[in-house]
Order: C-alpha cells, then sequence, then structure tokens
C-alpha cells in the first residue's frame, strides 16, 4: 500500500437508519448496519480477525506474486468465496491470470556518480526494467531536472528545451505544490499525479532518457529511506508489455538518499537547498556537468500472478449487467534473504486487513441474497495481485476488465483498515473528487461521525492504490476510513500506545498481527461501504467527477 482517498456530491442514502453504530452494536465484537432493503447485518469480528491472522501468518510468507505465498492465498480466498456461494468469473475459476515478470538486480553493484562511488542500499537503490541481463553505463551526464514534470495545464515543463538521449535525469520528489501550499502552484499541498514516482519514471521515459534518479527527501515522500529501501530491493514485479513498449522504457530507474543528492551537487558546485527552492518556483533544468557510471547484473522470471474475482450477480435484468466492485490487494513484500531473523514481511495492517474486510462485505450480501435481499446490480469483489510494485493487478484488471468499464458504476477500495479503534471523524482521502462520496458521507453521518480529508495530503494517497487504476479510467472510485479524532479518551490513550508499538511498521517485519488491536472502528468502516454499495446497487444512479478533477471530462458528475 499506501494511504486513503477522495470523491463527493449528493443527497441520497434518505433511508438511513439515524442510528449510530454504538447505538446499534450490543456486542462489542459486531458492528451492525441497516437500510430499508436489507433489514439487518452483523459483521463478525472474530472470523474477520482470523482472516486477518491467517494471511498474514508466516505460513504465507508475506504473499509475494508468483510464489509459494501467493498460491496459498488464492487457495484461500478462492475457498472463502466459494463457500459463500459467489459465481466464478474466468473460465469456470475465481482466477484471472495477470502475466507478470520479476527483475532482480544483483545485490553487488558498482556505482559511482560524479566521481563518487557508492554503496548500494545506504546510498541508493538501482534497478532496471529490462530483459538484457543487466546495466552497463559510462560517462552517462546527469542533469538536474526539478521535480521532473511536464504539465501543460499547470504551464510548467522541466524538460523544456532538453534533449535526455543518453542522459540521466536527477528528480525531485512530490511536485512544486508541497513547497507552497499556500500558493496556487499545482494543487498546494495535496499531490497531485505529477508527484509520483511512477509518474516521474514515465516521463522520463517519454523524454527519451537513459535513466532516472529520483532524489528521497522524509518529509514531500512521507516515509523514510527504510521504505525505499525495502520495496525497491529484492524481486521487482512488473506486467509483461510489447517489445515496443519495452523499448521506450529508461534503461535504469531509482532512488538516492538527500545526503548522497547533497555531495553529488556539491561536487559540481551546487548548493542542493538553493536548487531545489528554485525548481519549486519555476520550471527549471540544469546540466551538472558530471557523470554516471553504472554497472550491475539483473536477470527476468516471467510468470503469471493472479486478481482472484467474484461476483455476486443482480437481481434486476435490467440493471444487473452494471457492476459496483470491491477492491483490495492480497499481496506484499514476501521474505528478504538477506536479512538475518525476522525476514518476513508479513503485511497483516497492509493489506491482509484489507482483504479481510472484502471477504467479510461479501459474506454478509451473499447471505442476504440466500434470504431473498438480493442487489439489483451486481457486486464483483477483486483481491488484486501486484499492488505493492505499481498497482498491477489492478492496471492489469482495468485495461482487461471481465465486465466492462462501461458498466462499472463504482469502486470502493479497502488498503490498511483501522486498527486504532473507533473515531469521531471518517477519512476521505483526496476528498472532493466524485459524487460517490456522498454515500460515504451520508452513512458515516449515522454513526455520528463527519467526514473529513485526510490530516497529510501531500503524501497522495489519491494515487497510491488500486481505486487509482478505475480513476484513471473515469470509474468513480473511493479510498476511506478511519479517522484522526479517537471516540472517546480511552481510545485515545490505546491509540497512542498502539501507535508507538507499530511505529515504522509500514513495509516493514514488523507488520504483523497483533491480538491486542481493538477492530472496532475498522468494523465501523466496513459497515460504511456496505450500506453505501448496498443503496447504490439498489438505485439507477451514476456517479460522476466534480469540475475541477481531472477525471471529469471521462465521466462528469450531473450538474
Amino acid at each position: 500500500m499506501k494511504k486513503l482517498l477522495p470523491f463527493c456530491a449528493l443527497a441520497l442514502l434518505s433511508a438511513c437508519s439515524p442510528q449510530s453504530a454504538d447505538e446499534q452494536t450490543s456486542n462489542p465484537s459486531s458492528v451492525t448496519a441497516e437500510s430499508t432493503s436489507i433489514s439487518q447485518v452483523t459483521f463478525d469480528e472474530a472470523r474477520f480477525r482470523k482472516d486477518i491472522k491467517t494471511l498474514s501468518s508466516d505460513e504465507f510468507e508475506g504473499r509475494a506474486p508468483t510464489t509459494k505465498g501467493e498460491q496459498l492465498t488464492l487457495d484461500y480466498l478462492s475457498a472463502a468465496f466459494k463457500e459463500m456461494g459467489l459465481k466464478t468469473t474466468y473460465q469456470d475459476s475465481y482466477l484471472q491470470p495477470v502475466p507478470m515478470v520479476s527483475y532482480t538486480a544483483s545485490e553487488s553493484q558498482q556505482i559511482s556518480l560524479a566521481g563518487i562511488k557508492l554503496t548500494n542500499r545506504e546510498d541508493i537503490v538501482l534497478g532496471t526494467r529490462h530483459d538484457k541481463g543487466g546495466v552497463d553505463i559510462s560517462n552517462a551526464p546527469l542533469v538536474f531536472v526539478g521535480y521532473g514534470v511536464n504539465a501543460p495545464e499547470y504551464q510548467w515543463n522541466d524538460y523544456d528545451g532538453l534533449d535526455m538521449k543518453g542522459k540521466i535525469a536527477v528528480i525531485m520528489v512530490n511536485d512544486p505544490g508541497f513547497a507552497h501550499p499556500e500558493s496556487d502552484k499545482f494543487n498546494g499541498k495535496a499531490m497531485t499525479y505529477y508527484g509520483r514516482w511512477s509518474y516521474k519514471f514515465e516521463e522520463a521515459s517519454r523524454q527519451g532518457a537513459l535513466g532516472a534518479i529520483i532524489i528521497h527527501d522524509t518529509a514531500p515522500a512521507s516515509y523514510p529511506w527504510s521504505v525505499v529501501e525495502n520495496s525497491w530491493t529484492g524481486a521487482q514485479q512488473d506486467l509483461v508489455f510489447s517489445q515496443a513498449i519495452q523499448d521506450k522504457r529508461i534503461a535504469v530507474e531509482g532512488w538516492m538518499t538527500l545526503e548522497t543528492a547533497t555531495a553529488i551537487f556539491k561536487k559540481a558546485g551546487f548548493e542542493l537547498p538553493n536548487l531545489m527552492a528554485r525548481a519549486s518556483d519555476i520550471a527549471i533544468n540544469l546540466d551538472l556537468n558530471q557523470t554516471a557510471d553504472i554497472a550491475f547484473t539483473s536477470k527476468a522470471e516471467y510468470a503469471d500472478s493472479y486478481n482472484v474475482v467474484a461476483t455476486l450477480p443482480g437481481t434486476d435484468a435490467d440493471v444487473k449487467a452494471e457492476h459496483i466492485l470491491f477492491t483490495a490487494h492480497w499481496d506484499h513484500l514476501g521474505i528478504d534473504l538477506t536479512k538475518d531473523g525476522d525476514n518476513i514481511y508479513n503485511g497483516a495492517l497492509d493489506n491482509a486487513s484489507g482483504t479481510a474486510g472484502i471477504l467479510e462485505i461479501a459474506r454478509q450480501f451473499a447471505k442476504q441474497a440466500e434470504q431473498g435481499n438480493g442487489l439489483k446490480r451486481s457486486v464483483t469483489f477483486i483481491a488484486t495481485t501486484g499492488e505493492e510494485q505499481g498497482l498491477l493487478g489492478s492496471r492489469y484488471y482495468a485495461a482487461n476488465p471481465i465486465y466492462p468499464i462501461d458498466k462499472t458504476v463504482a469502486v470502493f477500495n479497502l488498503d490498511s483498515t483501522n486498527v486504532y479503534g473507533k473515531t469521531q471523524d471518517y477519512t476521505i482521502v483526496g476528498k472532493g473528487q466524485s459524487e460517490l462520496e456522498e454515500y460515504l458521507i451520508s452513512v458515516a453521518s449515522t454513526q455520528n461521525r463527519t467526514a473529513t480529508r485526510e490530516r497529510n495530503p501531500a503524501s497522495g494517497g489519491f494515487f497510491r492504490s488500486d481505486h487509482f487504476s478505475f480513476a484513471k479510467l473515469g470509474v468513480p472510485a473511493v479510498f476511506a476510513g478511519g479517522g484522526s479524532i479517537p471516540l472517546d479518551e480511552a481510545t485515545a490513550k490505546y491509540k497512542q500506545a498502539m501507535q508507538i508499538q507499530m511505529k515504522g511498521c509500514y513495509h516493514s517485519v514488523c507488520d504483523h498481527y497483533r491480538e491486542s488491536w481493538d477492530l472496532s472502528g475498522a468494523l465501523q468502516d466496513l459497515a460504511v461501504y456496505y450500506q453505501a454499495a448496498e443503496t447504490l446497487a439498489n438505485s439507477n444512479d451514476w456517479p460522476g467527477y466534480y469540475k475541477g478533477s481531472e477525471f471529469n471530462s471521462l465521466r462528469p458528475a450531473k450538474d
């Protein structure tokens, strides 16, 4: 993963119960949701915990794609959907093949930038997405390109006038709005897609560069160097592309520490802080008059990974071809054999918890359908692969949908659920994108919760999880849950203690299941998603994106 996300507007769910979740719950291990069309559903905390615990156990080896951990995960999820009676979607199976390739760069690398010898992992992490046996680059010019952004709508082009052939772009993390949150640059503190690493590598490729290296900086990146080291070393999965597309990609890509970059720029005769300040004011590019020598071997291994896709068919002949999707990525980072001691990235919070969440929601919809309370529209559950490597499974499904994208009404995405107890607020990351958000806002209000934007919009959460693959095609998609204000003093004390326990566990081996987790807040959030989806599924509404959203032209909101 990543973090949470956005979207808004419309007054719906008027039939929802005005009771708060607390009033509805007499049993502390369950949360109840009510509506006029479905009498009552109860989310089973014990079962929810069991799913999280099992999926994040050492036996599942960190759930890396194309490993033993994947097979165990696929078997577990397929068995669960079969037990619910959900429909298979791909050749009498729940598994949608996703052709993938794993690139593994050697740990032994010879790297010299501006004549400074650098150490893999400690100073820099580099890799390649080419099947050519490795990288052997000599005397490649280093060019500073600011944020590496080419955005005509913002009148900003850091590559203006450059010929990047044979050169390596050195790029700042995030976008110009981060340094000037009160200005009209880009989207202020809230990261745009131009701030994401994936965009920066894509744009460097479009510019014909030989390579691209991002300067890591903890504040604008929103995560420490350890996350880069853990996430960008070892096998790096990607989708299999045509040779024509592959040929256009940069030969080498990666990150270097801020300290390393500072030393390189000093060697070139520049003070990096001064250049970074200039780059945040105006588009900039600058030849550093220094070169790079990079050499390492790399291997490529091809294998299918799988999305797990299951459908609950709708009951209304007129609209059952229309689908509401629930997504959650089942994958994590696997095992790091270079580590001593605990070397399994269990990924309990990220994202065994979200995967368990869609299972629990699916069980309740299936149970209601068995009792004659089926939904008019169809609901499809997708446990995606390869999210940690760049939203691979969701990108593949969006490009190769089992159900047409123009028949896909909306997407509800779960990624790292709330383990810190109930909250007074409800976070919609990037709040303000589409009418779909209003469904969540209405349900959250029945729990006496106020919908708010995420506290750190600079992290670019909207672009960091699977819903974004659908947003790019115009499908309204939300990533929401949790909140920043604990329900009461006792919950606040628990949250503070648990945050200390879990500090530094994002993309680390300490992200494992804890019996002491308070999952009452997560169950609250499942109820919000459940009721919102139920109401939308029993309507004829097609939410759209608001004016001002980059996706408005693809599926505009109603006036």
